[in-house]
């Protein structure tokens, strides 16, 4: 008489297990489709059009850079498989967050969730710079001598588990729906890879682009040498925040062709662009 309720909460969480499974399964899909078809467009496109000559081995960069980026995708798979949808998913089962608990039509809540998403990773990018703990992690970023779209994904590993973590906290307390955390990803990363690009675009292009986002020629000023600069543009992809916080900055002082790329206190090659000194950066004095 007893076993019939426990047999449906039985059913109802693994049918909730099967949904978060075939949401991880479309989300690995989607994000990794548009992850190569971008990079292959950026990197075709800094081939055919680049904004400055390159000071570092190509090679080099590329070997060390990607190299971390699989690494990073391998660390976040084992130590979260549940992923960002995943995890959209299982809030909304828990009833948790805002979305989940005011009613809100389905298209409003995605459009909201994608704007406080980016709004959460632009702060996180601020307090990155300021607390000088978290520089130690997102200075892996900066070091690069160059820039291109492979810096788009050079992150510490420390900085990508934190960042998952923050990326966790927001999704849980906005009550996201898993759609609006799937095309967000899908946003933040493509935008990685553009704004990070060492593409040129015609002038009047960009002038018109970046009243909306951040476009090549906004965030290279955030990886100038000289602190003022660096210290600036903080967004991925949406300029207004940059702009509402007053931290935008339009150009760079010494120009795009001439302005030093990457830390004033690193400027070898073998610290700043091989794979094993990249994971130790943090530990540096």
């Amino acid at each position: 008489m007893h076993a019939m309720p426990h047999l449906g909460r039985h059913i109802r969480i693994t049918k909730q297990t099967a949904n978060i499974f075939t949401m991880i399964e479309n989300e690995i899909a989607v994000r990794l489709g548009f992850f190569f078809g971008i990079f292959l467009l950026m990197a075709a496109w800094e081939i055919h059009a680049p904004k400055r000559a390159l000071t570092v081995s190509k090679l080099l960069r590329w070997r060390s850079n990607l190299t971390l980026t699989l690494l990073n995708s391998i660390l976040l798979r084992l130590l979260f498989p549940i992923a960002g949808t995943g995890m959209a998913i299982y809030a909304q089962s828990k009833g948790w967050g805002l979305f989940n608990w005011i009613e809100t039509p389905s298209w409003l809540a995605v459009i909201v969730s994608i704007l406080l998403l980016d709004l959460v990773i632009y702060w996180q990018h601020v307090m990155m710079h300021a607390f000088p703990v978290l520089w130690r992690l997102h200075r892996a970023h900066h070091a690069d001598l160059d820039i291109d779209v492979t810096t788009g994904a050079r992150f510490h590993p420390f900085e990508m588990l934190l960042s998952m973590l923050i990326k966790f906290a927001a999704i849980t307390l906005l009550g996201a729906p898993a759609l609006a955390v799937l095309i967000f990803e899908v946003i933040l990363n493509a935008m990685a890879m553009f704004n990070h690009s060492n593409i040129r675009l015609p002038a009047a292009l960009d002038q018109g682009l970046r009243k909306l986002i951040i476009t090549p020629d906004v965030h290279r000023v955030h990886h100038s040498a000289i602190s003022r600069e660096m210290n600036s543009n903080f967004g991925f992809n949406l300029v207004i925040w940059d702009k509402l916080f007053r931290t935008y900055r339009d150009q760079p002082q010494a120009g795009h062709q001439n302005m030093t790329i990457g830390l004033r206190e690193w400027r070898d090659t073998a610290i700043c662009c091989r794979f094993i000194n990249i994971l130790i950066i943090p530990f540096r004095k």
